[in-house]
C-alpha cells in the first residue's frame, strides 16, 4: 500500500510497553495524519516486577492502566487486552484465535508485530520468548487465519467476519527494509514510554531511546526513525 492509502493500523505486541519501544513514533505519526491506530496486548504483564510487595493481580491492573495512559499520549483509538499469562506464551491455537478475533474486530490495513525469529546477533531483550510467540501467532493469524471464512467459525457467530490484511511491518529484525521518519513525533514516543512508570527509567527513555532513533535515521537521511521489515501480503 501507499502511505496515503493506509487508514487503519493494529499494533499487536506481547507486553504493556512493547509498542512504545518498537513503534510509538510511527503510531503517533499515523494518528497525526488522521489514521486510526489500535493496540492489542497479548499477555497480562503479570511477571514484570521485582517488587515483593505487589501481587500479580495488582501488577496486571497497574500495567493495564499504564498502557492506557501511554496509548492516550499517542492517540490510539482502542486498546485490547487478551490476557494470556506473561512469560508463558506459546503460539497455540487459542492465542491465534484471540489474535484473529482482534484483527477481525479492528479490520486493519496494516498490522505491526514483533519478529518470530531468534537471531543471536540481536539484543536478547528484543527476543523475549513472548515476543517471538506473538510474532509467530500474529503472522499465522494474518495469513491465512483471519482471511479464511472456514477458520474459527465460532467467530462468525460473534459477528467477526473474515478480514484480509494488506501489509505487516515487523519490529525487532536484524535486517529492516522499511524506515519511518518519526522526527516530529519523538517527543510523543518518549512521553508514552514515561507512562510506563513501573517499567522504565527516565534516563533510559531520555538518552538511549533518542540515540537509537538517531542511529536508525542517520542511515536513511532522517533525523529520527523507526525500522521495520515490510511484508506485503498481496
Amino acid at each position: 500500500m501507499e502511505w496515503d492509502e493506509i487508514q487503519r493500523v493494529a499494533v499487536i505486541f506481547a507486553h504493556p510497553d512493547d509498542a512504545e519501544f518498537g513503534s510509538a513514533g510511527t503510531a503517533a505519526k499515523l494518528v497525526s495524519e488522521g489514521k486510526e491506530v489500535f493496540y492489542v496486548v497479548v499477555t497480562d504483564g503479570s511477571k514484570g516486577s521485582s517488587d515483593p510487595d505487589i501481587t500479580p493481580k495488582e501488577l496486571v491492573a497497574l500495567r493495564q492502566n499504564e498502557q492506557r495512559n501511554a496509548a492516550a499520549v499517542i492517540g490510539v483509538s482502542d486498546v485490547a487486552f487478551l490476557g494470556f499469562e506473561d512469560g508463558m506464551l506459546e503460539p497455540t491455537i487459542p492465542v491465534k484465535r484471540a489474535i484473529v478475533a482482534a484483527i477481525r474486530r479492528f479490520r486493519p490495513d496494516v498490522v505491526i508485530c514483533p519478529s518470530p525469529e531468534r537471531n543471536l546477533e540481536l539484543n536478547v531483550r528484543v527476543q523475549h520468548p513472548d515476543h517471538l510467540a506473538v510474532g509467530e501467532a500474529t503472522l499465522a493469524a494474518i495469513y491465512p487465519l483471519a482471511r479464511d471464512r472456514m477458520t474459527f467459525p465460532e467467530l462468525l457467530e460473534q459477528g467477526l467476519e473474515p478480514h484480509p490484511v494488506a501489509e505487516t511491518w515487523v519490529t525487532g529484525t536484524h535486517s529492516p527494509d522499511f524506515f519511518v521518519d518519526v522526527t516530529g513525533h519523538l517527543d510523543s514516543k518518549i512521553r508514552a514510554l514515561k507512562a510506563h512508570v513501573s517499567q522504565v527509567g527516565t534516563r533510559e527513555v531520555e538518552t538511549w531511546m533518542p540515540e537509537r532513533a538517531r542511529q536508525l535515521g542517520a542511515e536513511q537521511g532522517m533525523e529520527y526513525a523507526e525500522a521495520f521489515k515490510r511484508i506485503q501480503i498481496g
